[in-house]
C-alpha cells in the first residue's frame, strides 16, 4: 500500500488539485492520496490563510465522493510550524504498515533545501513531482529519490481564485462545486 502525501494549504481546494491528484493515483503507482492540510508552512506567512478546520471542511467537501482521496487534519495535532520530516515520522510510527511518498510541485523542490532535514526526507522517502510552467531546475532535479510525473500542466492557483473572489468575480468552475457553495455560504475572500 503506496499513500500519496499531498501537502498544502488548500485555501481554498480546486479543481487544479484535484485534476493532478487523480493523474497521479492514475499514473504514478500510488494506492491512495492523503490531502494534508498544513495549519502552517514554516515557509509562508499565515496571515491569509483562513482558519485550520474551515480549509479542513472545504477539503472533506470536495473528496466526499472519491473513496481513494482522504482528507488528513493530521497535522493539526503536531507541533506548529509544520515541519515535513515531522510529520513524517509521526505517520511511520501510526502506520508501520504503509509506504508513504511526498507529492509535490516543482517549486516545492526547488526550495527543499530550505526544508528542515531535506537531506532525511530525500534518503527516506520517493518524491512524486509535477512540472510547473516556467519553474528553474532544482539541484533535486535528477536526485535518486526524485520521479518527475509528466502531469498536465494547471497553471491555477488558490491565490488566483481568493483575489478574483475578491474583486467579485465568479470563480465557480474553479473549484468543486461543494466548496464554491461552501465559499458562499460563509462569504470567504471577500474582503
Amino acid at each position: 500500500m503506496i499513500t500519496g502525501l499531498y501537502f498544502g494549504s488548500f485555501n481554498p481546494i480546486h479543481i487544479g488539485h484535484l485534476a493532478i491528484a487523480n493523474y497521479f493515483l492514475e499514473f504514478s503507482g500510488l494506492n491512495e492520496i492523503w490531502f494534508v492540510v498544513s495549519p502552517q508552512n514554516p515557509l509562508k506567512q499565515k496571515t491569509t490563510l483562513l482558519p485550520d478546520y474551515q480549509r479542513f471542511e472545504m477539503v472533506n467537501r470536495a473528496l466526499r465522493n472519491y473513496p481513494q482521496f482522504k482528507a488528513s487534519n493530521i497535522e493539526f495535532t503536531l507541533p506548529q510550524p509544520s515541519f515535513t520530516v515531522n510529520t513524517l515520522a509521526y505517520l511511520d510510527e501510526k502506520y508501520p504498515n504503509r509506504e508513504f511518498a511526498l507529492i509535490m510541485g516543482e517549486d516545492n523542490l526547488s526550495s527543499l533545501d530550505k526544508w528542515k532535514n531535506h537531506e532525511l526526507i530525500l534518503e527516506k522517502r520517493k518524491l512524486l513531482v509535477y512540472p510547473r510552467p516556467n519553474c528553474p531546475k532544482s539541484k533535486f532535479h535528477d536526485h535518486p529519490s526524485v520521479s518527475f510525473i509528466n502531469a498536465p500542466l494547471m497553471d491555477i492557483s488558490s491565490s488566483f481564485i481568493r483575489q478574483s473572489i475578491k474583486e467579485g468575480k465568479d470563480m465557480r468552475f474553479f473549484v468543486p462545486e461543494k466548496v464554491w457553495d461552501y465559499l458562499e455560504e460563509m462569504h470567504f475572500y471577500r474582503k
